[in-house]
């Protein structure tokens, strides 16, 4: 069956100066064909035309015009592709979309689907698809020098080499299946055991690093400590604005809050929790059981309490359990004399004052240098889903089975599973399932 053109509105639907509206198939030229006066015979591909633009039926003037054509293969889809760069307004926009509906075999996309066809058209694997999502969805600079990183193959060379090393092997195995009368040499053995274990190894690192998704998803601090610690207008005062409620009254606080910043260009998720402390509020309980919840998930903790009448003692236990991503936080420094403050840098704290913001920056310069540290040198190839840490364990799974001490056949199979699960990543396998999952994530126009 003859695939049809799709078109989309690829930027924002809305008052603008400028829209994009792409369209991608082998007819794409009959839009240029039927809404303009440009013979089609003569166009140029990645030449813009300055044109007006006609009503399909009428030929009444819609609008003035770029258009744009990419013919294939040499195109994001693989497909030929004209682009409409017109004025974005609501009128212009509806008119021409409707106008495009009107052409024969025409259809507006479904989500995704032009990255999609790029995909089927082997112009990018599923890595670099969700590295252009990424991208499209990202925030802060970090995200974005990460996307970019997916993009360009990063992660889909390092899954493709480990792939073909292991395609490699399993050619060996299948060589001696085929021929059973011949004895496998201990040279080969010894050759396929060594890349079997060096590929272990090498998925077992990979997989300890969770700095991707992190730096995806952003890295999470939450605040905890006792009611009245200033938790919530430490949380307004980064803010500056008045985000969540602050009170006098013990068990204000009884949710966890949310609150995302971009520190650096680091995505962190602020978390303002309610205040530790036995009580008989059925509610507040809740909300002090969400806080240790959200303390046990955290990458790192502030644990924050009023200097002026707590000492950092009162979280001798949260301590223990969390030494290494932890940071006590000495709040009300306005309060404070030289020599409590001198004894509490002794003991380990960052000292702060919420009310009048010393010290709030420098925390924060701390978190990113604390943030930096977690990076290290992991700026490379990173697991940046979930989707690519469950098909990992997979792979590594079979990897443990595999021996010579079974029969050939099932070891064979256990190569050949394992390879498996590294092409479902980047899609070298037909995994259609996981491709509509993927791709019904993007916006329309993508």
């Amino acid at each position: 069956m003859k695939k049809q053109t799709i078109y989309a509105l690829s930027t924002v639907y809305g008052k603008s100066g400028v829209a994009v509206i792409r369209i991608s198939g082998q007819n794409a030229l009959n839009a240029i064909k039927a809404l303009t006066n440009i013979d089609i015979r003569t166009i140029k591909p990645r030449h813009a035309y300055l044109t007006t633009l006609y009503t399909k039926q009428t030929k009444d003037p819609l609008d003035h015009a770029l258009v744009l054509y990419f013919s294939a293969p040499h195109s994001f889809t693989g497909e030929d592709i004209v682009e409409i760069q017109c004025h974005g307004s609501k009128a212009v926009l509806s008119s021409l979309l409707k106008n495009l509906s009107e052409i024969e075999d025409f259809r507006l996309a479904e989500p995704g689907e032009f990255s999609k066809r790029a995909f089927y058209n082997q112009k990018m694997d599923l890595t670099e698809a969700e590295g252009l999502a990424d991208l499209i969805d990202a925030e802060t600079f970090e995200q974005q020098k990460q996307a970019l990183r997916q993009m360009s193959g990063t992660l889909k060379n390092l899954y493709s080499s480990w792939r073909e090393q292991l395609l490699e092997v399993y050619a060996y195995l299948e060589a001696y299946i085929d021929f059973p009368e011949e004895n496998i040499p201990d040279s080969v053995i010894e050759k396929n055991l060594n890349t079997v274990f060096k590929l272990k190894e090498d998925i077992k690192s990979h997989l300890k690093s969770s700095v991707g998704e992190r730096l995806r998803e952003g890295f999470r601090v939450v605040l905890t400590g006792p009611t009245n610690a200033g938790k919530s207008s430490l949380i307004n005062t980064v803010l500056e604005r008045n985000a969540v409620i602050v009170s006098d009254i013990p068990g204000t606080t009884r949710d966890a809050i949310d609150v995302h910043l971009d520190i650096s260009g680091y995505p962190v998720i602020l978390t303002d929790t309610a205040g530790l402390r036995e009580s008989t509020d059925t509610i507040e309980q809740q909300g002090i059981e969400i806080a240790r919840e959200k303390i046990e998930d955290a990458d790192f903790i502030f644990a924050l309490f009023d200097a002026s009448v707590d000492s950092p003692d009162i979280f001798s236990d949260l301590i223990k359990r969390h030494k290494n991503n932890i940071l006590l936080v000495a709040n009300k420094a306005d309060k404070l004399t030289p020599a409590q403050m001198v004894d509490l840098k002794n003991q380990g704290c960052f000292i702060l004052s919420a009310k009048t913001k010393e010290g709030v920056p420098e925390l924060f310069d701390l978190l990113k240098i604390r943030i930096q540290n977690n990076i290290g040198s992991n700026s490379g190839a990173l697991i940046t889903r979930e989707r690519y840490r469950q098909c990992l364990n997979d792979c590594l799974e079979n990897l443990s089975n595999f021996n010579f001490d079974k029969e050939i056949e099932l070891s064979a199979e256990d190569i050949r599973l394992a390879a498996r699960a590294l092409g479902k990543i980047t899609g070298q396998i037909e995994i259609d399932e996981v491709l509509d999952k993927i791709f019904g994530s993007f916006c329309i126009g993508k």
